[in-house]
């Protein structure tokens, strides 16, 4: 029988606040992590002189290959030969590609919970089991090397990802290494979700590279380089099983976009403008993690890096999905419900990205400031969660 996965929730969010939109509402979009700005000027330059000079085709650019093997060296000091990159269409090919690489049905994935809802699912639909360890705020919302210590029977394989999604907390050095050291020494194979690298307030991340040479890396075009629409993103693989992945990407998604593939090469000169990026999530990560605890929302994942803040309204709902349809309904400020990211405890939870610009999110203060007190005032008779 065809496995059954959960729906996204804030697919369903998104398509609500564009229905408003298009009957005319003011929108803010906080629910989905993507950058509202577009590819780097440059890139999109490249594209339209490609778009007159090259019929495209099939194709994985050597030179793209190239250059993100020298980012890993220029970046963390490690050395990669091109051949061990594969491009794809973006990082959700990748990690279907590292799973079914390493896998065989019914192995045994542990990861963090709260995390990304494609983890849990994706492994469902390649009839793979997760093993979700609940990781709270003693943990700072992180897997640990200690939890994966403590696994009878240990799992199959690790998933890391740092900084995460969704709350933005990033694995120390130390504790990566640890991570590390057990997944070697209980024969655990590691995939590593990179994807928000280069988004770091508190600390730099660090590549799991630096501590695993044999782990899987996945990364993407997508959030650093705010080119999420262009569907580009890079699997790095050992060199034993570059062949394994190569006859899975060619079999399942063939190669990603040329036009893309050719955009992304320019897209690695362009720091200067994507810094720029980085310093307006900064900024907006600072309004939020001011303006929040003052509405209430005082319990918040370290947003280390990415763009999102993973907060508890507990204290106002237990429903996190009704919770935030109510918001937008209201506002016209869309968030993501927690229950996308744990189905455990996630309806205690919201998610807000604050990758759009810092108007938008001055605005969203705004807008959602009377709307929490309301509803703080209509919950008086409840205990507020510290």
């Amino acid at each position: 029988m065809p496995v059954q996965i959960d729906p996204f929730h804030a697919i369903a969010i998104s398509r609500l606040a564009h229905r408003m939109r298009a009957e005319g509402r003011s929108v803010i979009h906080m629910e989905f992590g993507q950058p509202s700005t577009g590819a780097p000027a440059a890139a999109i330059e490249a594209a339209h002189r490609i778009l007159d000079a090259d019929g495209m085709g099939y194709w994985e650019s050597p030179a793209l290959k190239a250059r993100i093997a020298a980012h890993y060296s220029e970046a963390y000091g490690i050395s990669v030969d091109p051949e061990r990159v594969l491009l794809t269409c973006g990082a959700s090919p990748a990690f279907v590609l590292a799973l079914s690489c390493l896998f065989s049905p019914g192995a045994r994935v542990a990861l963090a919970r709260p995390g990304y809802v494609a983890y849990r699912n994706t492994l469902k639909a390649l009839h793979l089991e997760p093993v979700e360890l609940v990781c709270g705020e003693g943990e700072r919302f992180q897997i640990t090397a200690d939890a994966v210590e403590r696994l009878e029977p240990g799992p199959d394989g690790v998933i890391v990802a740092s900084p995460a999604n969704p709350t933005g907390t990033i694995i120390p050095p130390e504790e990566l290494r640890a991570l590390a050291d057990v997944c070697k020494r209980r024969g655990i194979a590691l995939v590593s979700d990179e994807i928000y690298h280069g988004l770091s307030y508190t600390q730099p991340a660090e590549s799991m590279l630096q501590h695993a040479p044999n782990a899987l890396v996945v990364n993407s075009f997508s959030k650093y380089f705010s080119m999420a629409g262009w569907r580009l993103g890079w699997l790095i693989v050992p060199d034993s099983l570059v062949d394994a992945a190569r006859a899975r990407m060619g079999n399942l998604f063939l190669t990603p976009p040329s036009l893309a593939q050719h955009a992304g090469l320019i897209a690695f000169d362009c720091r200067d403008e994507l810094e720029g990026h980085v310093r307006t999530y900064a900024r907006n990560r600072e309004l939020l993690l001011e303006a929040l605890p003052q509405m209430g929302l005082r319990r918040i994942a370290p947003p280390d890096g990415a763009f999102y803040i993973y907060a508890d309204v507990g204290h106002l709902t237990n429903d996190s999905f009704s919770f935030c349809e109510t918001l937008l309904r209201d506002t016209g400020v869309a968030v993501a419900p927690g229950l996308d990211f744990d189905p455990v405890d996630g309806n205690s939870f919201i998610r807000l990205s604050f990758a759009v610009s810092t108007a938008s999110v001055e605005e969203a203060i705004r807008r959602i400031e009377p709307w929490l007190s309301a509803k703080a005032v209509g919950s008086a008779g409840l205990p507020l969660v510290e």
